[in-house]
C-alpha cells in the first residue's frame, strides 16, 4: 500500500511542479530619487514550470495601490515595468503573477512582505559664484543659492548662516563680507526651487553657507559661496 502511494505520489508532484510558476524579485534596492519623472524600473525574474504556457502568464508589480503591467523580454524570463513614486524617500514594492493552471487560474505574490525601496535624495547645491562687477549696490552685492528637495512633500530650511573656510584671520575676514538677507524660514514644496538670499559688503568675499532642515536625508548642507569681479 505504501509502495502504492508512493508511486501515485512522485507523478503527481511532478505535475504539480511542471503546472507552476516561480517569481523573484530583480529590482534595485534604492534609486537615486527623480522628482522630474518620478518613475522607476522595476524588474521581476519568473520561471515557468513545463506545462505553463508562455503567454498565459502575466505579471504584474503592485503597492501603494498601484498595479503596473510588466512587460516580458523574449523568453518571457525577465519582466520590467515603470513604477510610479513621487516625493517621498522610499516606495513598497511586489510582485503579483497569473498563470493559467490545468483547471483554473492561478496568482502568486513575491515576496511574502513587501519590499522597501529606497529613493535617494540627490545632493543639494555644492558650491555658488556671484559677480560683484560694477558699483556696489545698496545692502551689498547680491547672491541667492537654491535648493531642491524631492523625497518629501516640503522641506523647511529653519536656519542659515556663513562660516569661514577656515580659521585663518584672512579667511574670516572673507566670511565677515557675506551676510544672510532671507527670512527664515524657508519652506520649498517637493522638486520646486527654494533660495537663500545672501549679500557681501566686499568685491571679494568667499566663505561657507550652512543650512539646516526639517528633510532627514539632509538635515545639515554645507554650500561653499564666494564673491569676485568678473
Amino acid at each position: 500500500m505504501l509502495r502504492f502511494i508512493r508511486f501515485v505520489w512522485i507523478p503527481l508532484a511532478l505535475t504539480l511542479s511542471a503546472c507552476d510558476v516561480q517569481v523573484q524579485d530583480a529590482t534595485p534596492a534604492e534609486f537615486n530619487a527623480n522628482h522630474d519623472i518620478g518613475m522607476y524600473n522595476v524588474t521581476a525574474t519568473v520561471t515557468r514550470g513545463a506545462m505553463v504556457t508562455p503567454g498565459s502568464v502575466f505579471v504584474f508589480a503592485v503597492g501603494d495601490n498601484q498595479k503596473v503591467t510588466l512587460t516580458p523580454n523574449a523568453d518571457g524570463s525577465e519582466w520590467k515595468g515603470l513604477y510610479s513614486a513621487r516625493c517621498r524617500s522610499s516606495f513598497p514594492l511586489q510582485f503579483l503573477v497569473e498563470w493559467k493552471g490545468l483547471f483554473d487560474v492561478r496568482h502568486k505574490v513575491a515576496p511574502v512582505q513587501p519590499k522597501a525601496v529606497k529613493l535617494i535624495e540627490p545632493p543639494l547645491t555644492r558650491t555658488a559664484g556671484f559677480d560683484t562687477s560694477g558699483k556696489e549696490p545698496k545692502g551689498g552685492w547680491p547672491g541667492s543659492v537654491k535648493y531642491r528637495f524631492v523625497t518629501v512633500p516640503s522641506a523647511s530650511i529653519n536656519s542659515a548662516h556663513i562660516e569661514p573656510w577656515s580659521q585663518t584671520p584672512a579667511e574670516i575676514a572673507a566670511a565677515k563680507a557675506i551676510s544672510v538677507v532671507s527670512p527664515l524660514p524657508v519652506v520649498v514644496g517637493c522638486g520646486d526651487l527654494g533660495e537663500i538670499r545672501v549679500a557681501s559688503t566686499q568685491p571679494r568675499a568667499h566663505g561657507t553657507l550652512v543650512i539646516d532642515t526639517d528633510d532627514p536625508a539632509v538635515p545639515h548642507w554645507q554650500t561653499s559661496v564666494e564673491f569676485s569681479p568678473k
